[in-house]
This record gives C-alpha cells, structure tokens and sequence, in this order.
C-alpha cells in the first residue's frame, strides 16, 4: 500500500517537525549555553537602568508634592483648601497620565517618538517651576533698577502649567520607559511576584524618604525660592538616563489587548444587553457575553472572556478608591496640620514635609517582616494563601490612622499659639510639638505596607498574561481616581460647611470633623471588603485555563500533541496487524 506508506511517512515527518519546534528555545533567548550570559547580561543592565530612572522620576515627582502646599499658601497665597486640593490633583493627574499616554504611543504616535516629546514636557515643566519660584525681587540690575516681579496672575498661570507639563512628562516616563512588563514578570509565581512588589515599593519609599528629608530642608531653610531647582536636576538625570540606553529600554509591550478593546467590549455587551432585555430573553452565563460574535456582538471569544476575568477585579479596585483618599491626607490634611504645628526641635526647625519620613519608617521596617511571613506562608501546606487579609487590616489601618488625626486635631488645638517662621513667613501655629502627630503617620505607613503591594499582586496575578497591562492601567485609573475623590471631599466639605470642616486657619474651624467623617466612610469601605474578600482568595488557580481552549492556535497544538499521542500508541500495540495501523 504505497498510497498510506507515504501518508505515514509524511505524518511523521510532520510530528517530528513539530517536536523540533517545540523543543527550540524562543527567539531572544539565547541558544547556545557559551552565549547565555550575554543576553543575561543584557537584561540585567536593562533592568538596573529601568529602576534607575524610576527612581530618578519618583525623585522628581516627591520633590514637587512635597512643600508644594507651603509654596501655594505662603508665595501664592492660596487658601489651605485650596492648595490641598491643587496638590492632590497633581497627584491624581501624574497616575493617571501614564494611561493616556500609553494609549497614545499605542494607537496615534508611537513609542519612540513619544517618548521624546514626553522628555521635553518633563523638561520644560521642571524647568519652569523654579522661574515661578524664583525671587524675582531680588534680584538687581544695577544700584538704582530692580527686575520687575512676576505679577501674581502669571505667576498663577506658568505654575499650573508647569505642574501639567511635568505631570504628562512624568506620565510618559512611566507608560513606556518603566512599565511594569518591562521587569518580565510573566513566569513569576505568587510567592516571587509579591516579594517583587514589596522590595519595588520599598525601594520607591526609601527614594522618597530622601527626597522629604533632603530636598523639604532645602526648599523650606536653605535656598528657599531656589528649592524647585532640585526636581529639576532630578529630572535631567532621567533623561540623560534615558538616551544613554535609548535604544535598549524603550520596552515595546504586546498589541494583543488594549484598553480601547476592554472598554469596547463593557460597551458593546452593555448595548446588546439592553437590546435583548428589552426584546428577547437570551440565556448567557454572564452580561458580557452579548459582546461576543456568536450572541450578536463584535467581538471574539477570546477578547470577552479576557474582559470577564478583568471584570472580577472591578469589585477590588473600586474599594481601593476610598482607601486612596486617606492615603491623600499625607500630604493634605496631615500636612497642614503638621505645618500648623510646632516644627522647632532642639533649636532647629523641621522641614514640614520631613514628617512623612514617620510614615515611611514603618514601611521599611515591615516589608523585611512579611517577606518572612510570605516565605513561610507559601511553603506551607496551605496553597491558597491569599494577601487579602493583608488589604482588610491595611484598610482597617487607615480608618484608624484618619480617626487618630482627628483626636490629635482636638488635642492640638488646646495648646497655646505661637508664632513660627516658614519661608519667610511668620505664621501663628499650635505649640504642639508635631511629634505628637506621630501615631496618624504611622498607622497610614503601615496601611501602605500592606495594601499596596497585595493590590498590585491581585490585579497582576488574577488576569490572563494578555490582560495583565491592562489591569494595572485600571488599577492606576482607580487610584487616580482616589485623589480627585480627595479634591473633592475638601472642596465640598469647605463649601457645604462654609470652611468650617476644612479652614484656611485651623484654629479656627473644625478640622476634626472632617476626618472623622472620612474615618467614618473608610470603616464602611473596609467592612465592604471584607465581605467579598474570598473572591480573590485562589493564588494558584491558572484564570487561562476557563478559556485558552478557545484560542485557535492553543486548539491547533492540543491536536498535535493528540495526534502525536495516537500515532505512539499506534507504533507501540502488539494488538493491532499492520494493516489496522496503516
């Protein structure tokens, strides 16, 4: 039989193809094991130059929030409301910019080409804020002329865009010099994935630890005026980091999923869903179904299964708004409380920024502690080991920390005032030592400690590869959404109360009462996570396998593998004459 002879021969020929294929190391990998330790190499200085520019842009970023409300009440003249409000906007507005501008390098622009513009923005706005800051009236010409100031207004005006440029250039440098797909973390399991956070994030708080300590005193004491020159440097550093290895660190992530294609599908199934419930009744397991092909939508299987497992995680981020507003109130209501302190310590005078150090203490303390616990906890026995215990007590810490700020309001205000002098400025303030303030401080390090990394480890763990850019892009929106929620609260609490809740000068008005409103709605927050906390207790469950099967290509190599199975089954039966495995 010639026919099924050269069949066979062709079938084998096929299979051993294939199994040579699979047995091939993926492109850029290395193949040979005298060439390993180049691309080891390679990617080990990738990485180290990755960090250190997040490093230098985190550098920059602590050194514009952190006197930022000292300089809009004192030089700008602000009310106190109001430049908590300004500074919690740049914060909102510099995490959230990183996902518009990965949409843009995605679709519009370009990476490389972005890139470059979003240098000069960062530029440009660290450039201009020490022109606003500058102490123009000192600066003379000769005995008898002096430079004209910079009027109020405009000076108004080059701040705020100073501090939008260098928020969408701080944007760019997150989205695509320092993603977080560029640490290749695909193949990390549970245990080293958090371990990762937690050593990222305590990297990121020691860099700010510096930042408050260093560049507050300078701002406040030393240069003044010529504080803002600092950031700037900061930022020059990043970029000239970044073209030293431009061509190695620009990470170009996978096209598969984007956010277009997420909101897409939310869209169109809710369309759809609409249509069917007012016309027809479809059975589909879940309401994002309707954006599939095959029940009237526009989209393949694989987008909206990818949508669903993300769509488990809303539940989670949305909890985390709440969370991010109390974490808003370092430096916001902490900060004028701490500023409206007595700042003196054995004859010199504290940076008021250098008290979020206290907050920070506990962050570097505790993440050496739990990744003992961690290691113990996942080599144990117990494999569903879930670090949403880790977010309830971070939450519950929270709470705390913004009801103690409350009580210390009280307890300050029964002080005798004093007068105290920052940035030239002879302000009456509470002589409270500000250390009394400490316990606030510490409880919101130790929420920060807990919740953040575990949040990061949920939202990256608990989404398919492809979709885990994505779902740190709306961890980001969610928590961009925190600190406009933070604006928000203080502006309306100044209005609706006439700036009772939240005065310009504390001594006059109920500061207390604000924070125990919001200490308040976060024990609320906390209680309504901990009722659907199980929901992200199984680590190790693999969220692919509900639908990888759909994939066309995974289905070609499950066929392959089955036919590869079959024909050894075949060759190897004593059973079977040779006709039969013909």
């Amino acid at each position: 039989m010639p026919g099924a002879d050269r069949r066979e021969t062709q079938e084998k020929g096929f299979l051993n193809h294939m199994a040579d294929k699979e047995q091939q190391p993926p492109p850029g990998r290395g193949n040979h094991a005298g060439k390993l330790p180049h691309p080891a190499e390679k990617k080990l200085q990738e990485a180290v130059c990755v960090l250190l520019v997040e490093l230098c842009e985190r550098f920059t970023f602590f050194g514009i929030v952190c006197n930022m409300i000292l300089f809009c009440t004192v030089k700008l003249g602000y009310r106190s409301y109001q430049a908590a409000m300004v500074n919690m906007c740049f914060v909102g507005t510099s995490t959230l910019t990183p996902v518009l501008v990965g949409w843009l390098a995605e679709y519009l622009v370009g990476r490389t080409k972005l890139v470059c513009i979003c240098m000069f923005l960062h530029f440009l706005g660290t450039a201009l804020l020490p022109v606003v800051s500058f102490p123009f009236e000192d600066v003379y010409i000769d005995r008898r002329h002096i430079l004209h100031a910079l009027p109020k207004r405009e000076q108004k005006i080059v701040f705020f865009f100073a501090l939008l440029t260098a928020s969408l250039g701080i944007g760019g440098i997150r989205a695509i010099v320092c993603p977080l797909s560029a640490y290749s973390l695909e193949d990390c399991g549970p245990k080293e994935l958090l371990s990762f956070f937690n050593w990222f994030h305590w990297l990121v708080n020691l860099n700010s630890a510096v930042v408050f300590v260093s560049i507050s005193y300078i701002q406040q004491s030393v240069a003044r005026n010529l504080g803002f020159l600092i950031p700037f440097v900061s930022g020059l550093m990043a970029m000239i980091t970044i073209h030293m290895v431009r061509g190695e660190m620009i990470y170009k992530p996978k096209t598969d999923s984007s956010l277009l294609t997420t909101f897409g599908v939310i869209f169109s199934a809710l369309k759809t869903c609409c249509v069917r419930y007012r016309y027809f009744s479809t059975g589909v397991t879940s309401w994002l179904d309707h954006a599939k092909e095959n029940h009237g939508g526009h989209y393949s299987e694989t987008q909206v299964e990818g949508t669903k497992s993300l769509a488990r995680l809303f539940p989670l981020f949305a909890f985390q708004i709440l969370y991010r507003t109390c974490m808003m109130q370092i430096p916001s209501g902490y900060y004028l409380q701490t500023m409206n302190s007595n700042l003196h310590f054995g004859g010199f005078v504290l940076p008021v920024a250098a008290m979020n150090v206290i907050s920070i203490v506990p962050l570097l303390i505790l993440v050496p502690i739990l990744e003992c616990i961690n290691s113990w906890l996942f080599s144990s026995k117990d494999n569903g080991h879930s670090p949403t215990i880790y977010i309830v007590v971070g939450h519950l810490s929270a709470a705390l920390s913004v009801m103690v700020a409350g009580f210390s309001e009280i307890h300050r205000k029964h002080f005798p005032q004093v007068e105290q002098t920052l940035s030239e400025a002879v302000l009456l303030v509470s002589s409270m030592p500000c250390f009394h303030l400490a316990p606030q401080y510490i409880l919101l390090g130790v929420a920060e400690a807990l919740v953040t990394p575990s949040c990061s480890l949920l939202s990256f763990r608990l989404v398919p590869e492809r979709m885990r850019g994505i779902s740190m892009h709306f961890l980001a929106l969610f928590n961009g959404a925190g600190c406009f929620m933070g604006a928000f609260f203080v502006q309306t609490a100044h209005a609706g109360t006439q700036g009772n809740w939240f005065p310009h000068l504390l001594h006059e008005g109920k500061l207390e009462r604000f924070f125990f409103f919001l200490a308040s709605l976060m024990m609320v927050n906390t209680l309504g996570f901990w009722t659907i906390a199980h929901r992200y207790n199984n680590l190790h469950q693999d969220c692919t396998n509900e639908f990888r099967g759909c994939l066309p290509g995974e289905k070609l190599l499950k066929h392959e593998k089955a036919i590869k199975h079959y024909n050894a089954v075949l060759e190897s039966s004593p059973i079977l004459s040779p006709v039969e495995k013909t």
